[in-house]
């Protein structure tokens, strides 16, 4: 009996190895001879592990359940706001007029309200500090310093000022390491697939 499970043992394993063979055929892999031996080199993708959230009580699970869902709201909105970027900065400073400079953001401006001001107007001030902040971590910039150099100084400084009404702040960075750890991690989660 013993020895039929271990042949049973043995066999299971070769087909598993050529399963394994047969999925890495057509790659391409670096591998290194020591000896008789070759070590094969594989680039491995990222992986991101986070600890199991423990909660203290139902309110603070139920407050995390409201946060994961605020960001997959608004995580598609910044980037959306990362391509634009991409798309029309490059087109905005080959053009030396000011005023075709104007036109273009007044278009881009038209079209964005056209297509998000109904799902907009629902929104919270929260969801438009989440937005803020993700807006930070695709573009590497500030939301500040996107409009100073798209609209001017004067524009940036009157939108700060409508911003700090509602105690928020444009200049404000983005920390994945600090303040704005658990807003990396749901992101990073949206965008494994996980949430």
């Amino acid at each position: 009996m013993k020895i039929r499970l271990t042949i049973l043992f043995f066999v299971l394993l070769l087909i598993t190895q050529y399963e394994v063979m047969g999925q890495q055929k057509g790659e391409y892999v670096m591998g290194i001879v020591v000896g008789n031996d070759t070590i094969i080199q594989r680039m491995v993708p990222e992986i991101w592990v986070y600890p199991e959230r423990k909660f203290a009580n139902k309110r603070q699970q139920q407050n995390y359940s409201r946060y994961v869902a605020k960001v997959k709201k608004v995580y598609p909105l910044a980037v959306e706001a990362r391509i634009l970027l991409d798309k029309y900065e490059p087109q905005y400073y080959a053009l030396e007029n000011k005023r075709d400079r104007k036109k273009l953001m007044k278009n881009l401006e038209k079209e964005l309200l056209d297509k998000h001001k109904e799902e907009l107007k629902k929104w919270s001030i929260s969801d438009g500090k989440i937005l803020l902040k993700l807006i930070n971590r695709e573009t590497n910039r500030s939301a500040y310093s996107i409009i100073e150099n798209f609209r001017g100084e004067f524009s940036a400084v009157f939108w700060q000022g409508i911003a700090r009404l509602f105690k928020n702040n444009l200049k404000n960075g983005y920390d994945p390491q600090g303040d704005d750890r658990m807003l990396e991690e749901v992101v990073r989660k949206i965008e494994s697939g996980y949430y």
